[in-house]
């Protein structure tokens, strides 16, 4: 109910830029910008300093996004509170998601929570965990999956399970005639490394994985830095490293033979949590998704395959 064009102007601060509100309301830039030019000829100032590369209100775009805030979040939770009366789910909901729980987990999930909740639109935004939970405690995410501990006041975290990280080479690689059932860190550590981009929980497990195992991270021969799973699992096919990644997300490589991979020594997992942020109103919406999620995240988990159904032992 309330001006579409204060929603714009709102969500343009809250962002912090054109291009990712336009992102976030499924607009284009140029309708963005054309949005925030009628509410500075409505008040008849200028809102938004563009002098500067960093967005910066002047003094009337205080005032109006300081009431634009308060107007919006009474409108959204008028609107959330009577569609609840219908016991129908509608709307948008925008969930970040880490690349590794969106290559294979988010897919499905949406699938199935779209098949018994038509109205409600999902937004998957992909990146990586720390990236994911900056966002959601900005509140410019509903809500988001990560695989990683938040750790921040200003998030509730929802254990939702875990997965098993295998390590990953191409079929004629050594590692795949050694002959072992399991890889530990000093195994992996005389071969070229294929690491994730920072941010990324699965580097950080790796990192730590290396450091128990006796090897300095720092002393790892680097053979790329790549920040997609998709990247990783094709340098490692191609032969130009070792890899760490989700049990999960590498099973049709697997089937395929395209990919070898071996559990590791000690096992590592990556935990799969689902980050919301901390508000006093909350949509059902958003309550019913979490809690889906939850489920179907431990469900999915136990439904795996393990090692010993590729590998043996």
């Amino acid at each position: 109910m309330s001006d579409r064009r204060l929603r714009v102007f709102y969500t343009v601060v809250k962002m912090g830029s054109f291009t990712r509100a336009a992102e976030k309301l499924g607009m284009t830039q140029p309708a963005v910008t054309f949005q925030i030019k009628q509410l500075e000829e409505h008040f008849d100032t200028t809102l938004i300093d563009r002098s500067h590369r960093k967005l910066r209100l002047t003094p009337a775009g205080e005032i109006v996004f300081a009431y634009a805030e308060r107007m919006i979040l009474l409108d959204d939770e008028l609107e959330t509170r009577i569609s609840e009366l219908t016991q129908e789910l509608r709307g948008p909901l925008t969930i970040g998601c880490s690349t590794t729980l969106a290559a294979y987990w988010a897919p499905r999930l949406i699938e199935e929570f779209k098949r018994r909740n038509p109205h409600v639109v999902p937004r998957l935004i992909v990146g990586n965990s720390e990236l994911t939970q900056e966002r959601v405690a900005n509140r410019e995410l509903d809500m988001g999956m990560i695989e990683i501990v938040a750790d921040d006041p200003r998030i509730e975290e929802i254990p939702a399970g875990r997965d098993e990280l295998w390590a990953i080479f191409a079929p004629a690689h050594p590692l795949a005639k050694s002959g072992k059932k399991r890889l530990t860190a000093k195994d992996l550590a005389a071969y070229p490394f294929i690491q994730r981009d920072p941010g990324n929980a699965v580097r950080e497990l790796a990192e730590h994985f290396f450091q128990e195992g006796g090897v300095d991270p720092q002393t790892l021969t680097i053979a790329a830095e790549i920040g997609t799973l998709a990247g990783v699992k094709h340098l490692a096919a191609a032969g130009i490293g070792v890899a760490i990644a989700s049990r999960a997300a590498l099973l049709e490589e697997i089937r395929a033979a395209d990919l070898r991979a071996l559990p590791l020594d000690p096992p590592l997992y990556t935990p799969f949590v689902i980050i919301i942020p901390k508000d006093k109103f909350r949509s059902r919406k958003i309550t019913v998704f979490a809690e889906f999620a939850k489920e179907r995240l431990q469900t999915m988990e136990r439904s795996l395959p393990k090692a010993e159904f590729f590998f043996g032992g």
